[in-house]
């Protein structure tokens, strides 16, 4: 699927890329800016998240609970150094938990990454619209 949008289009484009998933385990490219971040965080509204959703740019990941009871971990490495601090940290246990992952700067963290993943891309346009790709 892909698709231009605007800010305005958020709920839509979110729901569209639930339905779409294929894994519970989605990788989020894109440049600083891009809207990453913004996608997640009505992402996890999508899901039932009700607490306020923030990039755990230094933490790392922030685990969010739904009013369902399901489980979204939100990963942001792009002040990783090595993949080491990610396998450090557990990730191949977060991937295996059958909980919701959402991974920012994937790119980082290339070699530990399920091959069942989902792939976002998002581009920021001349007019200031984003356009999604998911793979």
């Amino acid at each position: 699927m892909t698709r231009t949008y605007q800010l305005s289009d958020l709920p839509i484009v979110a729901e569209q890329t639930l339905d779409k998933a294929t894994s519970k385990i989605i990788l989020f490219y894109g440049e600083m800016g891009s809207g990453k971040t913004t996608l997640i965080k009505e992402l996890a509204k999508q899901l039932g998240v009700e607490d306020v959703t923030s990039s755990p740019t230094f933490s790392l990941v922030n685990e969010y609970h739904s009013e369902k009871g399901d489980i979204l971990y939100h990963f942001d490495f792009y002040r990783i150094e090595a993949e080491e601090e990610a396998y450090d940290m557990g990730i191949e246990e977060y991937f295996d938990s059958g909980a919701w992952c959402f991974i920012e700067w994937p790119e980082k963290v290339e070699n530990l990454l399920p091959l069942e993943s989902v792939v976002i891309k998002l581009t920021i346009n001349p007019d200031n619209t984003r356009t999604i790709q998911i793979n």
